[in-house]
């Protein structure tokens, strides 16, 4: 085996639907303001007794579910994800131990929204070294926990999800070179922190960074696999805002594509943006099974990840 490949996906999102008028009877803000600037509708919301770990895991048991194995055939679990409360067991662990798997490598990686592509090339790396045979990659994030529900500027994006991916071996590469990279001098753009911790950012900086910078370093990922841009049957980027998603998709040059915008309905979930919108496209049917697609995760850390791979 020489490539590995993503032989199935799932997603999960929280039952509760915040709408833009419910946020109108919270803060100074209105359904016309926000779909203006950022082109969201609707997010959901998980409650307090919905972890992350519950979140990542109702994925994963789609992915797996999809995939047709069970437990037991993971040995690699990543998870990506920037809102884990307590430090240990990290989610990894907690999402290997609801869904039964035993004994596998867990690791959380840490790239808030970027995260679940960076994870993503390290299973992908893993399986082609034969450090694993099959990795169960998982973006989470509850967003609602770390954001201030009174600052009308962050309460508009965020919302509450987890997608999941089943990567094995496979003879010819599904998932392509990873390109990634970050600006770690301007780190302080998009942050979680404090005590408690609060999502925050410089908005005009990330909006410039992503519509100047991006589009090129994305265009070099569909390089690493081959392919130029008019190839692709799609694009996900990571589902910021629309005002984001769509310049960037223009300027790479994606004519043929279908373009992720499930930041309409899900707002910005961080690491779980991807992999749930990808899940998404895949359900209703806009990609089809081999067609190639890239991923392309940026934010938090000014980072960013993206590979071109083939749909399950």
């Amino acid at each position: 085996m020489n490539g590995s490949r993503i032989a199935a996906v799932g997603h999960y999102q929280p039952a509760k639907v915040l709408t833009n008028e419910d946020l109108a009877g919270m803060v100074d803000t209105s359904d016309e303001w926000i779909r203006s600037r950022v082109g969201i509708r609707t997010r959901h919301i998980a409650g307090p007794d919905e972890p992350v770990d519950e979140l990542a895991a109702h994925a994963a048991a789609k992915a797996l579910a999809a995939a047709g194995l069970a437990p037991g055939d993971i040995d690699l679990v990543l998870v990506a994800t920037s809102t884990a409360i307590d430090r240990s067991p990290n989610m990894a662990a907690r999402v290997a131990a609801r869904l039964g798997i035993p004994s596998p490598a867990a690791m959380d990686v840490n790239v808030v929204c970027a995260g679940f592509t960076h994870a993503l090339a390290t299973a992908d790396h893993a399986v082609r070294a034969g450090a694993a045979g099959r990795a169960l990659v998982i973006g989470a994030d509850k967003m609602s926990d770390v954001t201030d529900w009174a600052d009308r500027t962050t309460c508009v994006l965020v919302g509450d999800g987890a997608g999941a991916a089943v990567v094995e071996a496979s003879e010819e590469a599904g998932i392509g070179p990873v390109l990634w990279g970050s600006v770690p001098e301007m780190g302080h753009a998009v942050r979680i922190e404090g005590q408690p911790a609060r999502f925050a950012q410089e908005g005009q900086s990330v909006y410039r960074w992503a519509t100047t910078q991006l589009p090129a370093i994305a265009r070099r990922a569909c390089e690493r696999a081959g392919l130029a841009p008019e190839d692709l049957a799609g694009v996900v980027l990571h589902q910021a805002n629309l005002r984001i998603i769509e310049p960037l998709a223009l300027k790479l040059g994606a004519v043929n594509a279908v373009v992720a915008r499930d930041v309409a309905e899900s707002g910005n979930t961080s690491a779980g943006s991807i992999p749930l919108a990808f899940s998404k496209l895949l359900e209703q049917g806009k990609i089809s099974s081999g067609q190639p697609v890239l991923l392309f995760g940026f934010g938090g850390n000014l980072s960013y990840a993206g590979q071109v791979v083939r749909c399950p």
